[in-house]
């Protein structure tokens, strides 16, 4: 997802969160603002964060800025329950006409900086969400997640690398961020010059350890 707003002031942690309005006039201009129908780019991430996935299933996910519902439509075949929010009532609108069929699903528009469901959730996605909060308002979810996950739970982040100076933070900075919290373990990281995707939990331990291989 790569998303546009004038917002910088003098420093990351002084720029605040981009509103739900520059979403909702993005949406009006655009049916599918990044593609993620689309793109190749955006097929190929999407086939990275499922792989990432230590877990084939998952009970209880949430996924925060589900967009038109295109990564959505595939982790609701990994999920018992899924909760996608999303700032923007029109991506909300999309999203549901889009999984209107969907059973295990609820779709809802929220602002998770204003409030956060009570969880537990054993799957937390923040993809290419998070360089859209100000700092101090990135560290307030980043404690609401921790305190939603189940102990089993896992936090999948995924973010653009490239400079954005419309950006309030950048994606390597909101992985700095996640790591820079202590509750949580790094236990998948994919690097590229394009994005960082990193699975976070408290549980150290390896897939192959998880399920008895090491």
């Amino acid at each position: 997802m790569t998303r546009r707003c004038s917002l910088h002031q003098s420093g990351e942690a002084e720029t605040r969160t981009v509103p739900g309005s520059y979403f909702d006039a993005t949406y009006a201009r655009h049916e599918d603002p990044w593609g993620f129908g689309t793109r190749w780019y955006e097929e190929r991430k999407r086939a990275l964060t499922l792989a990432a996935l230590p877990r084939e299933r998952f009970d209880s996910a949430f996924e925060i800025g589900c967009s038109i519902g295109v990564l959505t439509e595939e982790l609701t075949r990994r999920c018992g329950q899924l909760l996608s929010v999303d700032i923007s009532q029109a991506a909300v609108d999309r999203a549901k006409s889009r999984l209107s069929r969907t059973s295990n699903l609820t779709i809802e528009r929220a602002d998770v900086a204003e409030e956060y469901p009570s969880g537990p959730f054993d799957l937390v996605l923040l993809s290419e969400v998070g360089y859209y909060f100000a700092l101090d308002d990135l560290h307030r979810l980043i404690v609401s997640i921790e305190g939603s996950l189940a102990t089993n739970g896992v936090l999948v982040a995924c973010h653009w690398r490239h400079p954005v100076d419309d950006y309030p933070l950048s994606g390597d900075a909101v992985h700095q961020a996640i790591e820079e919290h202590g509750g949580l373990h790094r236990i998948v990281r994919h690097m590229e010059e394009d994005f960082v995707l990193e699975v976070f939990s408290p549980d150290p331990r390896s897939v192959a350890e998880q399920t008895g291989l090491a």
